[in-house]
């Protein structure tokens, strides 16, 4: 009988922790690194200003020209405000979180979905636990990876709807509470934008706005990050970085594994950080091609959703609100 597809276990914490510690005890200078970039809320505007114009441009053509502009255009967009949200979810904005979570929702403006207060509460549960089944919002459940298996079409049509699945996995994910009042503020902005937007702009606007977040999230060149970023192809090697020429457009969110070793660190100074301390990643196997690594998962019958690497679960002692 074939031994059921699982994750593979490794019973020590996360790599980062400790290559961090390394890094720090040999280049104690790394800390200065450490902040936040301003700059960041300058090109959230300019990317928001930027798909409303192009929303309200679009908004009376061809059904066909909405899906171009969107999937070449606007997905592109999109994918880089999810990455700002990021960023603003790791406080590398401003200093304070208020202000954070102010430019987290205005990146939310032109996604359709109300998604940067969750973002938030669940990508820092990943850090905190990452690689934990139970907690790590990342993982996909053994449910959900089981019905994809390994079927090229499976594949192809869960990374399609990617946002679908990023939005219910947090339901996997124990003792943490859902809402807050941030969130329920995000979901009130984005729900009375998308209304204005129909009425006051067009349906069209709306509809390109929307399939710019699908695309974004999905099916799409860059969507080879949601598998770059922890999918194993090198046995032993829980993160892996992506250093091609599509970091330009999204603010430098292929340098993952210096992102998981350092958060406090805004993505315009992690290159600084791989010159710093090149032992340490040079080594690692990362990717050049977004694209490449998105087909070789779909058409690689060894890669599936349990192509993971999971830790122990470490029991959180009080649930983050």
């Amino acid at each position: 009988m074939e031994k059921k597809r699982d994750y593979t276990l490794v019973n020590d914490v996360n790599c980062h922790v400790k290559r961090r510690a390394e890094i720090l005890q040999k280049y104690p200078a790394v800390k200065e690194l450490y902040g936040t970039n301003p700059l960041s809320a300058l090109y959230i505007s300019l990317i928001v200003t930027l798909q409303f114009i192009l929303a309200t441009l679009i908004k009376d053509q061809a059904w066909w020209a909405i899906l171009i502009l969107s999937y070449t255009v606007g997905a592109v967009a999109n994918h880089s405000l999810y990455v700002m949200i990021h960023e603003c979810c790791h406080n590398t904005v401003f200093k304070k979180a208020f202000y954070n979570k102010v430019m987290g929702i205005i990146c939310d403006l032109p996604l359709f979905l109300p998604s940067a207060m969750g973002f938030r509460k669940y990508h820092m549960i990943h850090h905190k636990h990452l690689g934990e089944y139970s907690y790590d919002p990342d993982i996909t459940s053994r449910l959900e990876a089981d019905l994809i298996g390994n079927n090229p079409f499976k594949k192809a049509l869960w990374l399609a709807l990617f946002s679908l699945s990023q939005a219910l996995r947090p339901l996997k994910v124990q003792y943490y509470k859902p809402l807050d009042r941030w969130s329920v503020i995000n979901t009130i902005v984005i729900v009375a934008v998308n209304i204005a937007i129909y009425f006051f702009i067009g349906p069209g606007a709306l509809i390109y706005l929307a399939l710019s977040t699908l695309f974004a999230l999905g099916l799409h060149p860059l969507g080879g990050r949601w598998i770059q970023e922890h999918y194993i192809t090198e046995e032993g090697q829980e993160t892996y970085s992506y250093y091609g020429i599509l970091n330009k457009l999204t603010f430098n969110m292929g340098y993952h594994n210096e992102h998981h070793d350092f958060m406090h660190i805004p993505w315009s100074r992690l290159p600084e950080l791989k010159k710093a301390a090149p032992e340490y990643y040079d080594n690692l196997k990362s990717y050049q091609s977004w694209t490449r690594v998105l087909l070789n998962f779909i058409f690689n019958p060894k890669m599936d959703s349990y192509s993971r690497i999971i830790h122990p679960d470490r029991h959180p002692k009080r649930a983050i609100e």
